[in-house]
């Protein structure tokens, strides 16, 4: 039994004076007196607290306020879009209604059974956070896994701005190939300008730094003056952006109907595209969307880019047969071995079996004069060659690339006739010399 009553129950059987029940039980002799009064009016059980909830309360959300946030959160979630609180706030501020506090539509939801409880996260106070200054400072890329209507596995390699998360590029592979990352990175750069830095792991379609040498994406970065950073192995945190990315990636895939081809899961990631960068807010930016924060502020360009200046001229020497060997980005290559007919011959002309010591012949068909045989055309040059690492040359060349298609896409070979005074170190006789 409650004090209070058995402060009236004493003063109703007249054991006690108000003033002595008061002292006793230590309640002023003004609430006790209203204690009585509720005795008389309604008996002993009116004597208990009451609620102190106000009657009225003029900023309690409405019915229509509250059938809307709902709305809200199955609209989204059925989209594989974000339904959190803040985006729910957000969405209702763009539609001109009356927004609560996110505190608010988190009770709205819990009243609703929309919100499945989660086990505990790591507190944010432990994080250790980054973020580039402005845009192109820094690009994030990684590859993810994803399934076909068939069960056929491909990956998605993305480009993602570090300071507005801007998706710069989504784009789905059979498999994705270190010529893939440097095709993308290349179209990325030449859409939204060169970043000053990229962020990515330690697969090798980045880096060969663990393997020895260097691949094809190190030596285009080397070339644009482009800073590589790689994170720790075995810490995927350091690039949390893109692989946080991957989630809501993935969340809006298993929304949409299962793609049949890669064309099809294509068309869909170009979709999402659009939608995550240009109409959906993003929390780490101020609910802007990445587009808005991304034109927000002057690009950064790469510290010493080269862009503008010379290709690298790549000088090598072919012996008495035409043959030469070439060493790119860690591997030895024969370029004109994995040819069908022999460049050197007219048409019609086949291989020999054995060492093969057919005089070489220039790109009309004739053939070519002895002292010229180690310095011959090997092939018609590209239209649009790509950059290599180097340094550059202000003799005149003649770029050739017809090998092209055995060597990395930004590979090329150069060749020349042999300049004045310039001798070769001399090998043993029968065998294949490259000189780099």
């Amino acid at each position: 039994m409650s004090k209070h009553r058995v402060a009236v129950l004493k003063v109703v059987s007249a054991q006690l004076s108000v003033t002595a029940a008061a002292a006793e039980y230590e309640i002023s002799r003004g609430h006790l007196h209203r204690l009585l009064r509720r005795y008389r009016d309604g008996g002993i059980e009116a004597v208990d607290p009451r609620s102190r909830r106000p009657r009225s309360n003029p900023g309690r959300t409405t019915d229509q306020g509250r059938e809307r946030i709902v709305a809200l959160r199955t609209e989204l979630a059925g989209r594989g879009l974000d339904a959190g609180p803040v985006t729910i706030a957000w969405h209702l501020g763009r539609e001109r209604l009356a927004v609560p506090s996110s505190s608010t539509i988190r009770r709205i939801l819990h009243a609703a059974g929309l919100v499945v409880p989660e086990p505990r996260k790591r507190p944010r106070s432990s994080w250790i956070r980054f973020e580039a200054a402005a845009p192109n400072e820094l690009w994030q890329s990684d590859v993810t896994h994803w399934r076909l209507a068939d069960g056929t596995e491909v990956e998605i390699l993305n480009w993602l701005d570090d300071h507005s998360r801007y998706l710069l590029a989504c784009t789905a592979f059979r498999r994705v190939g270190g010529d893939d990352v440097v095709a993308t990175f290349t179209t990325t750069g030449e859409a939204h300008g060169w970043p000053a830095a990229t962020l990515t792991d330690n697969g090798s379609v980045y880096t060969s730094r663990f393997t020895g040498g260097r691949n094809g994406f190190e030596y285009l970065l080397a070339y644009l003056g482009v800073r590589q950073k790689n994170g720790a192995p075995g810490h995927p945190q350091t690039q949390g952006k893109v692989e946080r990315f991957h989630q809501t990636l993935k969340r809006w895939l298993e929304r949409q109907p299962a793609a049949r081809t890669l064309a099809e899961l294509q068309a869909q990631l170009d979709v999402f595209r659009l939608a995550y960068n240009e109409h959906r807010p993003h929390r780490a930016i101020g609910r802007a969307t990445p587009g808005e924060a991304y034109r927000a502020r002057p690009k950064v360009l790469p510290a010493g880019s080269r862009a503008g200046s010379h290709f690298r001229l790549r000088f090598d020497i072919a012996d008495k047969t035409g043959a030469i060997t070439l060493r790119r980005a860690g591997r030895l290559y024969h370029p004109q071995d994995r040819r069908g007919p022999c460049p050197a011959a007219g048409p019609g002309h086949r291989r020999p079996s054995g060492r093969h010591r057919c005089r070489p012949r220039d790109r009309r068909g004739s053939l070519h004069p002895p002292d010229r045989a180690g310095a011959q055309v090997l092939a018609q040059p590209t239209t649009r060659p790509r950059p290599m690492a180097g340094a550059s040359s202000d003799r005149l060349i003649t770029c050739v690339a017809d090998v092209a298609t055995h060597v990395s896409p930004m590979s090329r070979l150069m060749t020349l006739a042999r300049p004045t005074g310039f001798e070769p170190a001399t090998f043993g006789s029968g065998g294949r010399r490259s000189i780099h």
